[in-house]
């Protein structure tokens, strides 16, 4: 049984339907990406899997259980960690406060993450733990974002977009994190990126969006030997 499983997932706004059968899995301790141009349906995805964005049709599972109609609050607590587009961190809270706002272990997890296990990831934000977070910059908010949706204790995590616009310096630290941090202790997990070369070191499958439908999905070999589906859906 899939951790996380959508099956024929409709969405819409207002009368504008954005997403049309979305079918995709993760499983328990996988790596997952969900790659597209800007506009396909990515965000949307995330959003109905988070219940911000109510799935119209089709079914959304979490262990097995059904969450597409729970609020967003009910599926977060049953164990779905978000780091949304961004980054949404609360700008007027120090980043300790940050950290410690969100703090709960709903599923019960033996080890949970503690503020000084997030730090330990990510030493910036030790260095910072004082500072508003709205003075830090982009980088350091992205790794606030993603530590504070682990101190959720999540079985699965969503990152939309955790590198969009930031240095590659702070972009390859992130990655680097997600490969041998989170990915090695079985951090299931969904990333939402643009860098095929990148996401095929890190992550185990990979789905492709287009126009709000999964159209190619595969191995991190089939993506790298697929140039005509990269240039074609991607881009690149």
């Amino acid at each position: 049984m899939a951790l996380l499983a959508l099956k024929g997932v409709e969405a819409c706004y207002g009368p504008s339907q954005v997403l049309f059968g979305v079918d995709l899995h993760i499983d328990a301790g996988e790596v997952v990406t969900l790659m597209g141009r800007n506009g396909m349906g990515k965000t949307t995805t995330t959003r109905a899997m988070m219940g911000l964005t109510p799935a119209s049709r089709g079914s959304i599972t979490l262990n097995g259980k059904e969450i597409s109609k729970q609020a967003p609050y009910k599926i977060a607590q049953a164990g779905i960690g978000y780091v949304p587009e961004g980054r949404q961190t609360f700008p007027n809270l120090t980043v300790y406060e940050n950290l410690v706002a969100t703090a709960s272990n709903h599923t019960g997890t033996k080890d949970p993450w503690t503020v000084e296990r997030v730090v330990d990831l990510f030493p910036r934000l030790g260095e910072r733990a004082s500072q508003y977070a709205r003075t830090l910059s982009g980088g350091e908010q992205q790794m606030l974002a993603i530590g504070r949706a682990l101190m959720t204790n999540p079985s699965f995590m969503i990152l939309d977009e955790a590198t969009e616009g930031l240095a590659p310096i702070i972009r390859d630290e992130i990655w680097h994190v997600l490969e041998h941090n989170l990915k090695e202790a079985g951090q299931a997990i969904l990333v939402i990126d643009k860098h095929p070369e990148a996401m095929a070191r890190i992550a185990d499958r990979h789905y492709v969006m287009e126009k709000g439908q999964i159209v190619w999905t595969g191995t991190s070999e089939d993506l790298l030997a697929n140039e005509d589906m990269q240039h074609r859906y991607l881009g690149v």
